[in-house]
């Protein structure tokens, strides 16, 4: 299928406008709007760590492969009208929580050009892990996220003077959703029992937990994190592991288990050990498994074939005809499916798992939700 046509002034204007560098209103800039000087003083920032989930696109601006880049059509036809570098037709989780923050979108740190980071700022980048191995060189992992909020924490001290620095970094929230990359790497080659893996589970987690650390150790309280999603379900490695069968695979989906049973433990660990802390952990497992079971419930019409891509269930990953290759298949209407390319959901899911974090009871995410978060 050829790609779609689109036009490239638009396509030009259109990013910059979804990526406009918002002038710091903490500065006022001298039109004496003292009230609104006042709110904007007051907000939460967001800052988002994590991988293609969450990246707004600095994965544009780095050396990489098509396998880790969306800035081509269909992707971001739905919301933006052009190919932002969101693995989606749309919008992705961040934005929507920073909507419902009252922030503007969150743009990605590599995104040239001047930076105010008032508001927060994405260092998420497509594939990346937790571990340093994976996809190394293609890909900005955790560790190196870390590193650039570091510097942004030195910018800010600059700008704004230690103390309101302090404040701000305190009162920000800290996004993160990262794991998967590790776990999709060696489970996409063979499927070993995932009791193998449970040296390997607590590398992960252990880097996870090292970061927030980190993220704590510059400033940072509060703390929002997913938990792994059944893997054995994603179209792209059901299609590997399980063929024709089309049921999810369940040894793969252990893993996730285990992964997030880990990840439990080592948040309530973390309440004790850091002073301050803060966080949320939103069930993003049993969501995204009640979502493929029961689309219906939802108002979706599909859940086991993606949007955009070719093969059986569309599971093979060529959407956009960049990656292996050319040809691919495109929905006319995402929002009726779960999965927008044989990895990735639909803006519509991310809208809906959105509005759960940000508002949902402590079954699905606690032991506070965004919403308090934010407000704490």
């Amino acid at each position: 299928m050829a790609s779609p046509k689109f036009n490239y002034f638009c396509f030009l204007v259109l990013f910059v406008a979804s990526n406009i560098i918002i002038l710091d209103p903490t500065l006022c800039l001298g039109n004496g709007d003292d009230d609104m000087c006042l709110v904007r003083k007051q907000h939460a920032a967001l800052f988002v760590f994590g991988d293609s989930l969450f990246d707004a696109g600095n994965n544009n601006y780095i050396n990489t492969t098509a396998d880790f880049q969306s800035n081509y059509p269909p992707y971001g036809e739905t919301f933006f009208n052009y190919p932002s570098g969101r693995f989606s037709d749309g919008r992705v989780l961040p934005d929507f929580i920073a909507e419902y923050a009252k922030l503007p979108l969150i743009q990605p740190y590599l995104f040239p050009g001047n930076q105010i980071y008032s508001d927060g700022i994405n260092f998420a980048s497509a594939g990346a892990g937790a571990l340093v191995e994976t996809y190394q060189g293609l890909v900005i992992d955790l560790k190196t996220q870390l590193s650039y909020f570091q510097k942004v924490s030195k910018v800010l001290k600059k700008k704004l003077g230690d103390t309101e620095a302090k404040t701000l970094l305190a009162k920000a929230v800290y996004l993160i959703n990262i794991g998967s990359n590790d776990y999709l790497v060696p489970l996409s080659k063979n499927s070993t029992s995932a009791s193998s893996y449970e040296k390997y589970v607590g590398m992960v987690v252990g880097n996870i937990s090292n970061v927030i650390k980190g993220i704590h150790e510059v400033g940072g309280r509060k703390v929002g994190i997913l938990n792994q999603p059944p893997f054995g379900c994603i179209l792209a490695l059901k299609l590997r592991l399980n063929g024709t069968k089309g049921s999810c695979v369940e040894e793969a989906s252990s893993l996730a288990k285990m992964h997030n049973n880990v990840l439990s433990v080592e948040l309530q660990k973390l309440k004790t050990q850091l002073r301050g802390f803060k966080y949320s952990y939103f069930d993003y497992y049993n969501w995204v498994f009640d979502v493929i079971k029961h689309p219906s419930k939802y108002g979706f019409k599909e859940s086991g074939v993606a949007c955009c891509g070719s093969g059986l269930y569309n599971g093979d990953y060529t959407c956009g005809g960049k990656r292996a290759s050319k040809d691919y298949d495109l929905c006319k209407n995402p929002s009726d499916y779960v999965f927008f390319d044989s990895v990735h959901p639909t803006e519509r899911v991310n809208k809906i798992f959105s509005q759960i974090m940000w508002s949902g009871n402590q079954t699905s995410t606690g032991p506070y939700n965004l919403k308090t978060l934010f407000e704490v």
